[in-house]
């Protein structure tokens, strides 16, 4: 039981926090690596490998970078890259489907992606260093479904 109100108490300031965020005009920040979160981002990665049979980070020298949706998350939330690196964004999850809206730069939100792995958002980032912020139009408010892409020329990864 106190799993579940800190959980729950918890996803009341990520709410207050997002609705504060949106009243400023800005995206939310994503929420922190807890435990549990932790645990979602492993099942997002098993998932991942028994879909598409390999790792995600395989794709890394391809110059692509994986972020897996499942439960309502962004795994990895936060994602720190070199520029011209691609971001795809795959979709996890047993029935839900997630997009992906870079709201604050004033894009569109993409189409909602379904489990499926013909299905996916990709994004090269050519863009000067500095932080991306992005949600999941259906579950930004209601879940704290948002992430953050970091250009950082001295990354370790991609490009």
């Amino acid at each position: 039981m106190k799993r579940f109100v800190t959980a729950g108490v918890a996803l009341a300031f990520a709410t207050l926090a997002a609705g504060q965020a949106l009243a400023e005009g800005k995206t939310p920040e994503p929420p922190e690596m807890t435990p549990e979160k932790q645990k979602i981002c492993e099942e997002a990665e098993k998932r991942y490998q028994k879909i598409y049979g390999h790792p995600s980070d395989s794709l890394k020298k391809k110059g692509i970078l994986v972020v897996k949706m499942y439960k309502y998350t962004f795994c990895p939330p936060q994602v720190r890259i070199k520029p011209g690196t691609t971001v795809r964004w795959v979709n996890v999850d047993k029935r839900t489907s997630h997009s992906v809206w870079f709201k604050e730069a004033g894009k569109e939100e993409s189409e909602r992606i379904f489990p499926d792995p013909e299905e996916k958002v990709e994004m090269k980032f050519d863009l000067p260093p500095g932080e991306y912020p992005y949600l999941c139009g259906p579950h930004w408010q209601s879940e704290g479904m948002v992430g953050k892409v970091i250009v950082d020329p001295k990354a370790d990864c991609c490009g």
